[in-house]
This record gives structure tokens, sequence and C-alpha cells, in this order.
């Protein structure tokens, strides 16, 4: 069982307390001389200081307590972040390496009176989920939870801003009422019964105050298989911004392929899909992108290494992100050579560009 502190209300240590007193065992000693253990680390542990999970499995079950109830009453400790990602979105901006770019370009259409739409395109796994979340998260963040250096001030008054982040693969958004209620209730405005698009447009044009963003992710996932998210819908959607929210409220989607070819593409003609005026295509990191990203790892790369995950992934960012996983995982584990780049390019195989 691996060595863990743990940390015990004082309720719970006055049950254990209790139950030393209740023991057969006439003191501290005795019970440390009992378990093999230093007198210390049970005087430790009967007084309330964290000692080690090992140890404290020990003493519990000399004393007939329960010890998997007592660690199941007590919060556990978070887990340590990795510092690379391959199976999620990046959530927490300071993980967030590169797409300076796109950032300053979309920054750029929302930080000026009216807000502009932006699309971000790309192939799958190219980071379009993370970009969003960046640009939902960036600019409120605690300098005390980013990178040295790392660039926040993106808006000049980012604390007015609202944000609407949408997963339209999530089932409980790919319908009109949970849809709009949803992002009313992000909006903090009231939901109307029924909540229907007339009574929506009503909700947001005559309570709109903060500049405000939805995001769509997964946009495509709507157009193909959600029939009430037809085009009148969208053109609602597009009528809402364009004309009566006073300039206060952009979108901006994700989706593989331009907005209005994915439209046609999936049988819609809804003009929503032609306003958006600028594109980010998001294609491989730049190479000083890529080496930020690479020299974030808490155990530093030798140069040849660096060399070889910028050839092999191409700077894609994903491929990147495996390849670091691969080899910070070999050097935690004490593996000298190259034998970790036979399994690092076998893990990237399928998702090779």
């Amino acid at each position: 069982m691996p060595s863990r502190s743990l940390k015990i209300s004082p309720d719970q240590y006055q049950q254990v307390k209790q139950a030393f007193e209740r023991s057969a065992f006439p003191s501290q000693t005795a019970l440390a001389t009992e378990l093999g253990l230093a007198r210390g680390t049970v005087a430790n542990f009967l007084n309330g200081k964290p000692v080690d999970r090992l140890n404290f499995q020990e003493i519990s079950e000399k004393l007939r307590l329960d010890w998997q109830e007592i660690a199941a009453q007590v919060e556990p400790l978070p887990p340590s972040p990795s510092p690379f990602l391959t199976g999620s979105p990046i959530l927490e901006p300071r993980f967030f390496f590169g797409r300076e770019r796109e950032l300053k370009r979309i920054f750029g259409l929302l930080n000026r009176h009216p807000l502009q739409n932006a699309a971000i395109v790309g192939k799958r796994r190219s980071g379009k989920t993370s970009l969003l979340r960046y640009l939902q998260k960036i600019s409120m963040t605690p300098t005390g939870q980013l990178r040295p250096g790392q660039k926040s001030d993106w808006l000049p008054s980012p604390e007015t801003y609202r944000w609407v982040f949408v997963d339209l693969q999530d089932p409980r958004r790919q319908t009109r009422e949970r849809l709009l209620g949803y992002i009313l209730e992000c909006l903090k405005l009231e939901v109307p019964d029924p909540c229907d698009l007339e009574h929506f447009m009503d909700s947001v044009s005559d309570n709109l105050r903060y500049p405000t963003v939805i995001l769509l992710d997964e946009i495509g996932v709507a157009l193909e298989r959600c029939p009430e998210l037809d085009d009148e819908f969208w053109e609602s959607l597009r009528s809402l911004g364009s004309n009566y929210a006073r300039g206060k409220l952009a979108f901006v989607l994700a989706t593989k392929e331009f907005p209005m070819d994915l439209a046609r593409s999936t049988g819609h003609s809804s003009s929503f899909f032609n306003i958006f005026a600028y594109t980010a295509h998001l294609g491989s990191l730049t190479s000083s992108e890529a080496r930020e990203l690479i020299a974030s790892s808490p155990l530093p790369f030798a140069e040849n290494d660096i060399e070889w995950i910028l050839d092999q992934s191409q700077c894609w960012p994903l491929l990147v992100q495996m390849l670091c996983r691969d080899r910070l995982f070999s050097l935690e584990n004490g593996e000298t050579g190259d034998d970790w780049r036979e399994e690092a390019l076998e893990q990237i195989r399928h998702f090779a560009i």
C-alpha cells in the first residue's frame, strides 16, 4: 500500500482516542510496540497529526476500528495535474500552448463594439474544443494560476463579459427547449414557460446588459442529428445577434469544415452560417509553440529527444502531447536509452495526420 498522509477530522480523532482508551493497551508505547512502530508515530496519530496511510490502517485495525469507513469520510487529495493531455480537452489555461495568431484575431473581434462572430475550423483532435475553453477562461484566470509571462489581458474589461459554452454532443443540448433554457440559465436570465424561440428572443433582447459570447462546440452534430435545431432555429439566432442584441452578442463556433459548406452538406440553408467573417484554421503548431509545450515537462528532455518529437509529430498538437507523455513516463521510471521511442510511435500510429 502506498505511503500517503491523511487528514482526519477532530471528531474522527476523538473516536480513535476513545477506542484507544477502551483498548487493552496500557499506553501509547505498548500500542507502538505491538505494531512495530515508533512511539512518535502513534502519538502523532492519536494527537490529530497526519500519518502515513499504512500506519493509519494498522493503528485503526488494532483499535478495532473500520479504517476504510473512517478514510471514506475524508475528502481525498486531488491528484496532481497531468502536464500532457491526450484524451480530453485542455481546461486549465496554464496547460494551453500556442494559437497566438488565432487568439489575437478572435479577441480582436470581441473587444470592440459591436462584437463580431468567428468560426474555428480544424480536423478532429486539432484542439478546437480546447481553444473554445481557453477563450472562455483565460481573461479571468488569476495570474498565479498561469505560466510566467502568459498573456491574459486580451479584453479591456473582462469581468463584464458573459460566456456560454455549449457542447452540442450533449443530448441535453439537442432540443430547442433545453438548449434555450440552458443558455438563459448561464446568462442568469429568467427561463420562460414555455421556453420556445419567441419567448427566448424576448428574454435576451429585453435583458441582455453585458457583452456575451456563445461558444458552440461540435456544431456538425447539431446539423446532422438534431431535427429541432432546424433552419428556423438558426435564423432566429442570427436575427437576435444581428438586430436585437445591440451589438452585445457574438457566436464562436467550432467545426470540421467551413460553416456554409457544412450547412449545405447537411441540407441546411440558414443564413446564420454566413455571418462568420473570420475563420481560424487550426493546423500544426509553429516550431516555437511546440518547443514551448515540450519545455513545460516537469523533467527536462534532452535536445535529441526534443528534435525527435518535433520531427515525428510535425508539430501536430495531439502528437506532441502523446510523445511528450511517453517520454516523461520513461524518465519518471528511470528508463535509459531510446526504447521508449518504439512504444511512442506505436501509440501515435492511429492518430498520424
